[in-house]
């Protein structure tokens, strides 16, 4: 049995994959910023699983520190770090985009993966073991029209994760990132707002990818 941590697991990629990791009897850190949708995930895989919930956003370092450096007995020692936790805010030409927009997405995608890596690492060195798995975006390697910031964060995690290959190369601990194209979730839902209608003409004319493929 391993202990995976995985943030962003309310929703989306996250969810899907602590439901899939629940089935084979893993014991599970859920993170996530709503304490409601962490009680009914929660709720519904410690049928199978050991489960502890953590309800802070990534972005909010005293947050991260406070939780992760404090993890109680049973739950210390993680096997798995998933930083999935991540979002898109607008879509916006690069003279139009919003300072707020930019700020949530940094905070993030970014300095949130930062954030929890940086309390995660150590403990998996001492034990010269354990496996990171960034969630990325083709974003990260392409940029597309009015995705500037967001693919500048997603640019951004695929060099810390070729950072972080190269640092932990010799101490036990594997990195790997994975970069879906299109995946049909709530992301372009938070990305446009809540303007459903404008988040659904996205995924027209294609067959999306879906939460589960990428599980």
């Amino acid at each position: 049995m391993k202990t995976i941590l995985i943030t962003g697991a309310t929703s989306g990629i996250g969810l899907a994959a602590a439901k899939k990791l629940a089935k084979s009897k893993n014991q599970l850190i859920l993170c996530g910023r709503r304490q409601r949708k962490l009680d009914e995930i929660s709720s519904e895989l410690s049928k199978t699983s050991n489960i502890l919930s953590l309800c802070f956003d990534v972005s909010e370092k005293n947050e991260v520190t406070k939780l992760l450096d404090n993890l109680p007995e049973g739950f210390s020692s993680i096997d798995i770090l998933i930083n999935n936790a991540g979002n898109a805010h607008g879509m916006d030409t690069i003279q139009d985009g919003s300072l707020e927009d930019w700020d949530n997405m940094i905070d993030s995608n970014v300095k949130g993966l930062l954030y929890v890596s940086r309390i995660i690492i150590p403990k998996m060195i001492e034990k010269q073991s354990g496996h990171i798995i960034n969630i990325g975006s083709l974003a990260g390697r392409e940029v597309y029209e009015k995705g500037n910031i967001y693919c500048a964060t997603k640019h951004a995690v695929n060099a810390i994760s070729k950072a972080m290959r190269i640092d932990l190369n010799k101490t036990g601990i594997k990195v790997s990132e994975i970069n879906p194209g299109l995946v049909e979730t709530d992301f372009s839902n938070v990305r446009f707002k809540g303007d459903n209608n404008r988040a659904e003409k996205v995924y027209q004319g294609c067959k999306a990818l879906q939460a589960d493929d990428i599980a």
